[in-house]
């Protein structure tokens, strides 16, 4: 779970990182990280696979009730991963910090783990999904054995229409 308890410096929308993965195509999903408090948060943000992604900004600071979109990125795949599987995860660390200081200017143990220091963590999983369309990943389109027909899924009528009375 993504959440850091119940003082929580930071927000984080969606809670896992979802990519279709598409052979020899990148693939990005976007993280909204947003400042609850009426401090400067600093974040940063680690991976078990930084040759795989690509994450800007991995650093920053927030302003007080602020949001970053943070843009992770797949690298392209040459082969898809067994059954689809993964166990790549990202820990995005943030901790309180004074107002105007910028990302290049944090002291080098802004993220250390110390007594008395507000740090919290949020591991976030990541989830393959194959791609089953087309060009368009709107999960309301679903492809028929047809390639050429596009269906959108909405609800269908079980029994044919009534007619409307006539008037006697």
């Amino acid at each position: 779970m993504a959440s850091g308890g119940r003082n929580k410096l930071v927000t984080i929308d969606p809670e896992e990182l979802r990519f279709q993965v598409e052979l020899e195509k990148p693939n990005h999903c976007d993280l909204k990280v947003s400042n609850a408090t009426d401090k400067s948060v600093a974040f940063k943000v680690k991976t078990t696979s930084p040759k795989k992604y690509f994450v800007r900004p991995n650093t920053g600071v927030i302003p007080p009730w602020d949001t970053c979109i943070i843009r992770v990125t797949l690298q392209a795949q040459l082969e898809y991963p067994p059954d689809m599987q993964c166990r790549d995860k990202f820990l995005l660390q943030s901790t309180p910090v004074p107002p105007n200081n910028d990302a290049e200017e944090l002291p080098a143990n802004t993220f250390s783990k110390e007594p008395g220091k507000q740090l919290e963590e949020y591991k976030l999983k990541v989830v393959y999904v194959a791609r089953t369309d087309r060009g368009n990943s709107d999960d309301d389109i679903k492809q028929n054995s047809d390639p050429s027909s596009l269906v959108l899924s909405s609800p269908q009528p079980t029994s044919p229409p009534v007619p409307p009375p006539t008037a006697a």
